[in-house]
């Protein structure tokens, strides 16, 4: 089974050496082995479940909560309704996530052909109507 340095790891999931360890250290990779001397040996798996670590990161999960689940994990089929749950709170969350992020492009969009407009009449006053006015008092 081929195995893999924390630094190949780093590098395949664009993170750094000082991150993995960071997690190993808040006990997010238990599932680790070490040789002897304490060098980390990654599996395939472990990668796996980093990606999963690291997925569970983007959508703003705290580490401790991370934690759990990762005990989850090692809790074994007794946990499989809890991890769901987790999962299905966090597709809620973001997909709540993505609707705010339609509307902010919406509105930048909008602002783009706006300042498109303006720039290619040469004046704002092109649109009067929707100039946001911006007094400026000493």
């Amino acid at each position: 089974m081929k195995t893999y340095s924390i630094s190949e790891v780093a590098k395949e999931l664009n993170l750094t050496v000082y991150t993995l360890r960071y997690y190993d250290k808040e006990g997010l990779m238990p599932f680790v082995e070490r040789t002897p001397s304490g060098t980390r040996l990654f599996k395939e798996s472990d990668i796996g479940a980093l990606k999963v670590i690291e997925c569970l990161k983007a959508t703003g999960m705290p580490i401790k909560e991370i934690k759990n689940f990762i005990d989850w994990c090692s809790d074994g089929d007794s946990t499989l309704q809890k991890r769901y749950d987790m999962f299905i709170e966090r597709k809620a969350l973001v997909e709540a996530q993505m609707e705010e992020l339609k509307k902010t492009i919406e509105l930048i969009e909008h602002k783009c052909s706006y300042y498109k407009t303006a720039l290619d009449a040469g004046t704002e006053d092109i649109h009067k109507k929707d100039k946001i006015e911006i007094s400026v008092t000493n």
